[in-house]
Formats: C-alpha cells, sequence, structure tokens
C-alpha cells in the first residue's frame, strides 16, 4: 500500500475519531501499526500533529458563528466574551505544561504502545458509560470547571484516551450543559494544536530531510473534509445522551488490540 494511500486512511480516520469519541490518536497508532506504516516515533508524532491540524480546520468552519461572536464580543469588551475566553485559557495551561516539559516521553507514546493505547481505550469506554447517565443540569462553565476540562485535556494526549470523550464528559458529569460542553471541548484544542503546528514549523520539523509532503498534505485534506461530518455527528449524540454506544465500541477495539497484539507476538 502506498504512503498516499496511507495518508488518506489515517486522514479519514483522523477525521471520524476525533469529533467521535473513540480516541482519534489511539485509532491512528493502531492503523499505523496494522498498516507497518512506522518509521520513527518522531515522524509518527508529525503525521498525528498534521491530522490534528486537519480537524481543526473544520472545527473552525463548522464554529464560524460561534468564534466571530466570541472575537466580536472580545473587541467589544463584553464580559461574557472575555470571560469565556479566559476560560479557555485557563483549560489550555496544563496541556501546554505537559507539551513543553514532557515532549520526549509524549514521543515515547507515539511508537507501537498498542498495549497502552488498548487498556486506555477501555477506560475510555469507561468514561464515557458514566457520564452518559448524568442529569443535564443546563449549567454553564465555571472556573473550577475549566480547570479540570483542561486538566482531562492533558491527561488525553495519551493515546486511547479520547480528548473529545474525556473532556466532554468531565463536563457532563459536572452538571454542565451537554451542547455547550461540546463545543467548549472542540473550541480548546484550537490553540493548542495551531500553536504546535506553528512550533513544529518553526524548529524545522515539517522540513526535516526525511518527511515527505505530500503524504502530509492528503491526511490533512482528508482529515478535514470527514470531521466536518463527524462534527455534525457529535453533537447530536451529545445532545441525545447517547455516548453509551460509543463506550461499548471503545471496549470493544481496546480487548480486541491487546487480545490481537499478543496473538501476533
Amino acid at each position: 500500500m502506498s504512503d498516499f494511500i496511507q495518508a488518506i486512511i489515517l486522514g479519514i480516520i483522523q477525521g471520524l475519531t476525533e469529533f467521535l469519541p473513540v480516541s482519534s490518536s489511539g485509532h491512528l497508532e493502531l492503523a499505523k501499526y496494522f498498516l507497518n506504516w512506522y518509521s520513527s516515533a518522531e515522524n509518527s508524532l508529525l503525521m498525528s500533529i498534521t491530522l490534528h491540524g486537519g480537524t481543526a480546520v473544520s472545527t473552525l468552519i463548522m464554529l464560524r458563528k460561534e468564534i466571530k461572536e466570541l472575537i466580536q464580543g472580545i473587541f467589544k469588551m463584553d464580559s461574557w466574551a472575555l470571560q469565556f475566553a479566559a476560560k479557555i485559557i485557563v483549560s489550555m495551561i496544563p496541556a501546554v505544561f505537559v507539551g513543553l516539559f514532557l515532549e520526549d516521553q509524549i514521543e515515547a507514546l507515539f511508537d507501537k504502545k498498542i498495549i497502552l493505547v488498548g487498556a486506555m481505550l477501555i477506560l475510555t469506554g469507561l468514561l464515557l458509560f458514566i457520564s452518559d447517565r448524568a442529569k443535564n443540569t443546563g449549567k454553564d462553565i465555571s472556573w473550577t470547571a475549566a480547570i479540570i476540562i483542561g486538566i482531562a485535556q492533558a491527561v488525553a494526549i495519551i493515546p486511547g484516551i479520547s480528548r473529545s470523550g474525556a473532556t466532554i464528559s468531565l463536563a457532563v458529569l459536572l452538571g454542565i450543559d451537554r451542547e455547550r460542553s461540546a463545543k467548549f471541548s472542540f473550541l480548546m484544542v484550537l490553540p493548542l494544536i495551531f500553536g504546535k503546528m506553528f512550533q513544529d514549523a518553526l524548529d524545522g520539523s515539517f522540513a526535516a530531510e526525511d518527511v515527505q509532503l505530500m503524504p502530509l498534505i492528503l491526511g490533512f485534506v482528508a482529515a478535514l473534509v470527514t470531521g466536518i461530518f463527524a462534527f455534525k455527528w457529535m453533537l447530536h449524540f451529545v445532545k441525545n445522551a447517547q455516548l453509551k454506544y460509543f463506550s461499548f465500541y471503545c471496549f470493544l477495539i481496546g480487548m480486541l488490540s491487546i487480545i490481537i497484539f499478543y496473538v501476533n507476538g
């Protein structure tokens, strides 16, 4: 299978699983393992970042109205907009800390850690199952909730833990309105993704000699297009408290991954 086809497949997987709470990074690692697509932990992480960039752009497209209103509110010094933006910044702090000080450890997690991915998928499934039973009290996002959700986002750097699943589930368990939880989850990751891509552009990661740009571009486009459709589906599932179906899927894929890995030796 050519690198181009593999990149498109990975992009489709990323687009579907970034918004659906089944761990995009976990599925990407499983796909790379079973497709034997690995070259190095650094390149594996670089492809993951690029694909996340594709879904970040799809988020900009799907939440363009909310983002426009937020930016206009900030320029108008609207108190709600300023507080909401500040809460997004606060929620980013844990993930920024992990990214700055644990980068080598993070890269090591993206190198055929199939047992870890399987175990974390099972953990994600458990969190989704529990959160689906929580009552929707319609609360807004508090400062404390922003910090807790931010910690969940930082932990979700581990492949196999769904970022959207962890952040949305914890927000719902904290009593925050379901749709508001989903949109906050999708917005809070945008600065991190674009910041990481900007950092990689500055340090030359995208210009490394052994990096092929065309697979990255194809994966980016595939993730963007499929991400738009997955975004719509996810909002529907969250609003209708149907995350439990994804929990069953995570349980199944997590256990199968571990079993197949042991069978293959």
